[in-house]
């Protein structure tokens, strides 16, 4: 502390007196503290978070399975079970999530695909905005067309596909399955 003190000590000898630099050097090491304290616990958070992970997608579901169990009651009345968590996912990559299109499109599963159309209009120009679309072509505007899946939906269909024996390209969507322990308390 006693460095950073000496620091703007020195930087403003004209500008504040000996008393106000020490309170702000002093408050400035207890904010240097306060983060450094909270980037300690958030660390800690993650590391239980994802020991937590661990114990509700590998550990239990393992020991469950071995013993033939998919749900257990524990002395308290809480029940414990196990289900299979689902989440798929559009790339990012844009070839890639084009292929994804493609493929929703070829197993007739295209109504699902969201298409966006936008147009910008400038400052002032909000008379012209509420004008159709094919309008704005005429005007001189160019719109933006955007596709989507909401990733919900994606993965209602992933969870739905699995279920019923059909598969979802794994190198064209982003998908995964995994485990997951569920606590009902009483």
């Amino acid at each position: 502390m006693s460095n950073v003190r000496n620091m703007m000590l020195e930087d403003s000898k004209d500008l504040l007196d000996n008393v106000e630099v020490t309170t702000i050097a002093q408050e400035c090491v207890k904010l240097k503290n306060k983060e450094d304290e909270i980037a300690k616990i958030e660390e800690q958070l993650k590391n239980k978070k994802a020991e937590a992970d661990d114990i509700g997608s590998r550990i239990i579901p393992e020991l469950l399975a071995e013993q033939g169990l998919s749900e257990i009651k524990l002395a308290d009345g809480s029940k414990v079970s196990v289900k299979k968590e689902f989440r798929c996912t559009l790339p990012k990559d844009p070839d890639r999530r084009e292929s994804a299109y493609k493929w929703l499109r070829d197993q007739g599963l295209g109504d699902i695909i969201k298409n966006n159309v936008f147009v910008t209009f400038g400052k002032g120009e909000d008379n012209k905005a509420q004008q159709l679309l094919d309008l704005a072509a005429e005007n001189g505007f160019e719109p933006e067309q955007k596709s989507d899946v909401a990733w919900a939906t994606l993965t209602a269909l992933f969870r739905e596909r699995i279920e019923s024996g059909l598969d979802m390209p794994s190198d064209v969507f982003s998908t995964w399955i995994k485990d997951k322990t569920k606590i009902t308390r009483k």
